[in-house]
């Protein structure tokens, strides 16, 4: 009886700490809330009080230049095709601008992930060191950088192209050094046993691992690059965004212009999303 008698006295106490703690998290909970909704209101505050003419004085014209470019474009429907065809060279510019990039930042994410991976690195003392190089590269947004090569370098799609290389090895090398960490060590023990350098382990019992996860996070990324090419052209960096902020620039009678290179980015991103979901989910599957 006595037994039975501790025993209800141990749930009890289990049971007590248990809603304690519970109570807890409710409580840590809503204090993290209203922290995080004070914050948004203040942070909204400051941000409508320098923001020009106010947010809640424009917010009624938000539908306004939609609507007209739509209007526009339905009204020149027929001139549709013909600027498609015109802005489609800068298409291809902007498309080139992201495999390029896309190659070079995974080249150099191969390198850094490999660099920074625990029982592949060749150098261990700089595995710190070339993490943190990692997160420097993605951190730095790609406009950043594509205006500071501007500056330097001078308009055109090279300095584009160099940006976004630099953030997509960060970005890249990030995750390629998390699929790094699944791979088995064996052929690089066996491959070190018989005297193969550091670059013929990695290139002969890694590469073959991981290979199918790299091409699949790479593809993932060109979609991406897609998209940041197109809104560098903005900063002067060439492509279609080059011809879509002029098209915006001159204003009302040019709206048809901004619908056609619209409709030719919206239809090249679905295609290649299309495309690479289809050969991601491949590599995943034979991986």
């Amino acid at each position: 009886m006595s037994d039975l008698t501790a025993e209800q006295a141990g749930v009890g106490r289990v049971q007590d700490a248990y809603m304690a703690m519970t109570r807890r998290k409710r409580t840590y909970g809503a204090v993290m809330l209203i922290v995080f909704v004070a914050l948004m209101v203040s942070g909204f505050r400051v941000a409508d009080g320098r923001n020009a003419g106010g947010f809640w004085n424009g917010i009624g014209n938000i539908f306004q230049f939609p609507r007209e470019v739509l209007t526009e474009a339905v009204a020149k429907v027929a001139n549709l095709p013909g600027l498609m065809w015109k802005f489609l060279p800068s298409l291809i510019e902007t498309v080139n601008i992201a495999a390029a990039s896309t190659l070079l930042g995974a080249l150099g994410a191969i390198l850094l992930s490999l660099l920074a991976t625990r029982g592949l690195a060749k150098w261990p003392r700089l595995i710190g060191l070339f993490r943190r190089l990692m997160d420097v590269l993605r951190a730095v947004p790609e406009i950043v950088i594509a205006l500071v090569l501007i500056f330097i370098l001078g308009g055109g799609p090279v300095p584009a192209m160099i940006a976004i290389a630099i953030h997509t090895a960060g970005a890249l090398g990030k995750l390629f050094s998390e699929v790094n960490e699944n791979a088995s060590l064996k052929p690089v023990e066996g491959l070190q046993s018989v005297g193969a350098t550091w670059g013929q382990r990695m290139w002969l019992g890694v590469i073959p691992q991981v290979a199918p996860n790299y091409l699949s996070y790479a593809l993932l990324r060109f979609e991406i690059n897609i998209r940041a090419s197109a809104i560098l052209g903005f900063v002067g960096s060439g492509g279609i965004g080059y011809d879509l902020k002029n098209a915006f620039s001159w204003g009302q009678g040019r709206y048809d212009e901004v619908a056609a290179i619209f409709l030719l980015l919206f239809g090249t991103i679905v295609f290649f999303d299309q495309i690479s979901s289809h050969y991601r989910n491949k590599l995943i599957g034979e991986g």
